[in-house]
């Protein structure tokens, strides 16, 4: 397309910023717009410094602000929409997550046949597709096994019905008689620089004498590095804007994966900081079973003092069963459909993501420090 433009929602997040960063390399394109609730300083001067042929504009508001997301949309080809709450503890509000997930998203969509985007992608989630129990094997699955989370816990329960919600709207009218063409993409567990969970699991660990914290022991996982996540959104936009591949494309969803190994959580998390002396945790732990139990011990008891205490347990079953399963997915589809190859091979992306992990070692030292002079 010549002259197009694009949203991206959630822009100052974690795979968002990867995404603009790709984006302003992008052939014919004018604007990108970067919509956030709020940017950090660093993240808008960032930003600022990606002004080369292409316009980024910085925009802060509110997923849930319909008059915000219609101005947004003004003029724009195509949406990324990667905007969302990410939370398996029972840390945010069960209606914050459904408000912002699944009712932003719909706002959004409504946005969109107002403006008359064509083109709409999905930053969705392999939690939409389970793992529902600990005990079932799932080994390179792929998207005709139609895996489905039956989990109604906030998080998993937003995005599988935002997802839905998405694939349903590909072939609306649009405003100006145009159809909207819509696809999702699941990403497996994301690591690399600036992983917010990966971050907190780190200085978690630096606190507690270097040991890492226990967070999926008996899980075998295939992590997806985040510049190969962002990577296949690029393709999903020039994939809908292609007359010969948008046909297959339309209405779809696929799982990224790279060819990160299959490990666990507690494995990738030691394999990406051990160079910085940090180490796995040695003690004894719960069988899993009697883990998976407790926990659902725990949540009766905080249900039942939900009228007159809001008790938040310290884990649930939905999270020991997400960190504690065989559950690994192909990208043969995306493969096949949108020409999805990883850009960043394993060795690469531990390389970069140890760098950027010892400089959060080093930062922590030096506040100690500060804080013993």
């Amino acid at each position: 397309m010549i002259g197009w433009s694009c949203l991206v929602t959630g822009a100052g997040g974690f795979v968002g910023q990867r995404i603009i960063r790709m984006l302003v390399q992008e052939k014919e394109l004018q604007e990108i717009r970067a919509l956030d609730k709020v940017f950090r300083p660093e993240t808008k001067e960032e930003f600022s410094k990606l002004q080369t042929k292409v316009k980024v504009t910085v925009l802060e508001g509110d997923i849930l602000d319909a008059q915000c997301l219609r101005r947004a949309c003004q003029g724009i080809s195509v949406v990324i929409h990667t905007a969302a709450i990410i939370d398996v503890a029972g840390l945010v509000p069960k209606q914050t997550i459904l408000d912002v997930n699944l009712k932003g998203t719909q706002n959004l969509l409504e946005a969109c046949v107002q403006a008359s985007v064509p083109a709409f992608i999905f930053c969705s989630s392999v939690d939409v597709a389970g793992p529902n129990s600990y005990k079932k094997i799932v080994l390179n699955g792929h998207e005709e096994q139609n895996h489905e989370s039956i989990w109604s816990d906030p998080y998993p329960y937003s995005k599988k019905m935002a997802e839905k919600v998405v694939l349903a709207a590909n072939g609306s009218m649009l405003k100006n008689g145009g159809i909207l063409h819509t696809c999702a993409l699941r990403p497996m567990y994301i690591y690399g620089e600036r992983s917010p969970f990966l971050s907190s699991i780190i200085i978690m660990a630096l606190k507690n004498k270097g040991i890492l914290s226990v967070t999926g022991k008996f899980s075998i996982a295939n992590p997806v590095y985040v510049e190969n996540v962002a990577w296949a959104h690029i393709l999903a936009v020039r994939g809908l804007q292609d007359p010969k591949k948008s046909t297959n494309i339309q209405g779809q969803f696929y799982y990224i994966s790279d060819n990160t190994p299959h490990q666990s959580y507690d494995d990738l998390n030691y394999t990406l900081s051990k160079e910085w002396g940090l180490r796995p945790n040695a003690s004894w732990s719960l069988p899993l079973p009697l883990l998976y139990w407790l926990a659902f011990l725990l949540e009766t008891v905080s249900f039942l003092l939900r009228p007159v205490y809001r008790y938040r347990p310290l884990f649930n079953r939905h999270l020991v069963t997400l960190s504690n399963s065989t559950f690994t997915f192909s990208y043969k589809k995306a493969q096949r459909d949108l020409g999805y190859e990883p850009l960043v091979s394993w060795e690469e992306a531990k390389q970069k993501t140890s760098e950027w992990v010892g400089k959060l070692v080093e930062q922590h030292r030096e506040t100690l420090d500060t804080k013993c002079q």
